[in-house]
């Protein structure tokens, strides 16, 4: 190697050495906290009354109808169709959210009574509306009873539920009429249906509103009184049922 070479590396080794490596420093972050949004939910847990009134220490005697009437712990019953369109999921859904169902229909496109009741769907999608008429329909029927009204909405679903039906078979070109039995899940079916009809045409072209003609038929089902239509209509078809036995 020649001289000028060593003498330009030696300074090199110099220059580095003279000027040592400064080090970054970190600056440490601050960690800003940010506010937690609250979300208001309905109240689920165990001991939520229902619409913030009415417990659901509620007592049913009918074994077979126990299994689908949900008496889910809720003070709005909502569920937002999160049941809808499943197969047996409706059995989950609380009993007054399904009356409510019931409730919100455009009329039943056939005589009833000797009148075509259409209601022209007020009531269709509006189930905040529903909720708020049910709710003003239980506080009518603590007021007149002195009862928890939900207790008495079950009493009523008991004895306006049929036990049989009629069906139509047929064999070798000739039509009969037989007896069957109903399943638990459709006796709830017709009882919340009967219920919620009675409730409509009681007030349809009426001074009577909805929330009144639904209480009194609550308290005259849950008295299975003979003047309550849905006990009628639950007569009516075990008698036709046994007959065709």
């Amino acid at each position: 190697m020649d001289a000028a070479e060593v003498k330009n590396e030696s300074k090199e080794k110099e220059i580095t050495e003279e000027t040592p490596k400064q080090e970054k420093k970190e600056e440490p972050i601050e960690s800003v906290a940010c506010p937690a949004k609250e979300t208001k939910r309905h109240s689920t847990t165990v001991g939520a009354k229902l619409f913030g009134k009415y417990d659901y220490n509620v007592t049913i005697a009918d074994a077979s109808l126990g299994q689908y009437i949900s008496l889910k712990q809720l003070r709005y019953p909502h569920s937002f169709a999160r049941h809808a369109n499943k197969q047996f999921e409706k059995s989950k859904v609380n009993v007054v959210e399904r009356l409510a169902n019931k409730l919100m229909r455009g009329g039943t496109g056939e005589k009833l009574g000797g009148r075509v009741i259409r209601t022209h769907g007020k009531l269709q999608g509006k189930k905040a509306k529903v909720l708020k008429i049910i709710e003003t329909a239980f506080d009518e029927i603590s007021i007149k009873t002195k009862q928890n009204p939900l207790q008495l909405l079950v009493k009523a679903i008991e004895n306006s539920a049929p036990r049989e039906d009629i069906t139509r078979v047929r064999f070798g070109g000739i039509s009969y009429q037989i007896s069957v039995d109903i399943s638990a899940q459709r006796r709830l079916d017709l009882a919340l249906k009967n219920i919620a009809l009675t409730a409509i045409m009681g007030s349809f072209d009426k001074k009577t509103t909805l929330a009144e003609a639904l209480a009194n038929e609550i308290i005259s089902a849950s008295a299975n009184s003979p003047d309550s239509y849905a006990v009628k209509r639950k007569n009516e078809a075990e008698r036709m049922a046994r007959s065709a036995r």
